[in-house]
């Protein structure tokens, strides 16, 4: 089980469609994710998919439970001062971590190794770790500061990936985007995806 286990988390960021589909993509596949929401991740996700959860996290699991159908068991959301969560400790958190929407403020509390709630407390485990953490940084445009945040948390291994998808796929709608950043990801966690064609492949079979 420990190669399904993943921890998921939402910041205040904009680009909540990003992370709702990334959680219903890796509950498909049968990973078992801890989720860790900021309160400003509830208002962003609100405003810009319409979902609105409540602050207490068996209230928030049944509703994206239901708004995803899947499995409630796999999903697992977690207080933002959880101290007893698996995600806490490095001898029990998953080794893989992914930040999705990660804000600058979000980034700048990691690469600090600030534990002030759950998610920069389960990002420094990760760290500690020598785990896999994934920063998908949705800011525009980037100042000095988080820039220079970004190579700090790069040269300890982490991996950057601003939310900028590609446009080689000819997308069509919003999802299509949203679609391609997710397929990155997945990618990278080393999970299988089919949400985008892999360059060159369709171009050489033509």
């Amino acid at each position: 089980m420990a190669d399904k286990r993943i921890t998921l988390a939402w910041t205040g960021a904009s680009g909540a469609p990003y992370g709702l589909r990334l959680l219903e993509c890796l509950l498909a596949q049968d990973y078992q994710v801890f989720l860790l929401i900021s309160s400003a991740a509830r208002v962003v996700l609100a405003t810009e998919h319409g979902l609105k959860l409540p602050s207490g996290p068996q209230a928030a699991q049944k509703i994206l439970a239901e708004h995803l159908q899947c499995d409630s068991n796999k999903l697992i959301v977690c207080g933002k001062e959880d101290w007893f969560s698996p995600v806490a400790s490095g001898s029990a958190a998953p080794k893989q971590m992914v930040v999705c929407p990660c804000s600058a403020g979000s980034l700048s509390s990691i690469a600090h190794g600030l534990s002030d709630n759950l998610i920069e407390r389960a990002a420094d485990v990760v760290l500690k770790e020598r785990g896999q953490l994934l920063l998908v940084v949705r800011e525009t445009p980037f100042s000095t500061l988080h820039l220079e945040n970004m190579h700090k948390l790069s040269q300890m291994g982490v991996t950057i990936m601003p939310a900028a998808p590609g446009f080689y796929h000819q997308p069509q709608s919003i999802d299509d985007l949203v679609d391609f950043m997710v397929a990155r990801i997945l990618d990278h966690l080393g999970a299988e995806q089919t949400l985008v064609p892999r360059w060159g492949y369709d171009q050489r079979q033509r």
